[in-house]
């Protein structure tokens, strides 16, 4: 996969383009990374930044088999942040590539099944509890499949390459008041550390779904280190809270769920 003229070119490559994108970049403006979830079918969120007067659009989709629909050149505004502020700056259109990844986001649970909120059912295996970064309880989230994940990783590494962006970042943290995407399930973190941080070497087996373990007690602390007064890494996971494990080390576990940390491992049991 290369990007020639502002367009992605692979194999896995097609062009749908979106009526909705605004001017080129200002000189030095584009430095960002936006990824989002679609909340619904690939299709469904391609149709819509298709019609014109949805005045909505990303630069591309990624469906779930990996397959990439691109819409918008990536040297064009494409119309996917919102109202958004980080760090002193607002308005993330005017500075960042959006990345679409099909995926219905939050579920509830029913019965056997877990239902997204346009109706669609999913079978256990493609679900994982975990506390969304931006909330303090456990819920159920849609995963993104390795393809996915692994395509994503290597279009970051094209873009950072290509236009010399520093930062990735999630819907949810330009707009947190209103929007969750990726979520939990995505390893947005991890993304950063290996792309931005040049370790792009590391083992790409893990995934949501590799070594998973689930939380037995009401509330463990997650810390920086796995030491029990070290500092707390982020907020407690909640009893039943499933967790990817990446590392062990001397009753430890360092796991990922919003962010990363070590938890002890007496209160967490592993999934086969």
């Amino acid at each position: 996969m290369e990007i020639r003229k502002n367009l992605l070119q692979g194999s896995n490559v097609k062009f749908e383009k979106s009526p909705s994108f605004g001017e080129e970049f200002k000189p030095g403006d584009l430095d960002t990374v936006i990824i989002h979830y679609t909340g619904g079918p690939a299709r469904a969120a391609i149709n819509s930044f298709k019609n014109p007067r949805l005045k909505v659009s990303a630069h591309i989709v990624v469906a779930r088999d990996g397959t990439i629909t691109q819409m918008v050149p990536f040297d064009r505004i494409a119309w996917h942040a919102g109202r958004s502020q980080y760090q002193g700056r607002k308005g993330f259109n005017k500075f960042s590539i959006g990345i679409e990844i099909e995926n219905s986001g939050n579920l509830v649970k029913s019965g056997n099944v877990y239902r997204a909120w346009f109706g669609s059912a999913y079978d256990p295996s493609d679900v994982i509890e975990a506390v969304h970064r931006n909330e303090n309880r456990a819920r159920f989230w849609h995963v993104y499949t390795e393809e996915q994940i692994e395509i994503v990783r290597e279009v970051c590494e094209l873009l950072i390459d290509t236009y010399d962006l520093k930062h990735i970042l999630g819907h949810e943290e330009i707009s947190p008041s209103r929007k969750l995407d990726p979520g939990p399930a995505f390893p947005l973190d991890k993304l950063r550390n290996q792309v931005l941080s040049g370790d792009r070497d590391q083992d790409e087996a893990e995934d949501v779904r590799l070594l998973a373990a689930k939380v037995m007690v009401r509330k463990l602390n997650v810390r920086s280190s796995p030491d029990r007064r070290a500092k707390l890494a982020g907020p407690p996971l909640t009893h039943g809270s499933k967790v990817k494990i990446l590392e062990e080390k001397d009753g430890w576990y360092k796991v990922e769920t919003t962010n990363t940390g070590w938890v002890s491992g007496k209160y967490i049991q592993t999934l086969k």
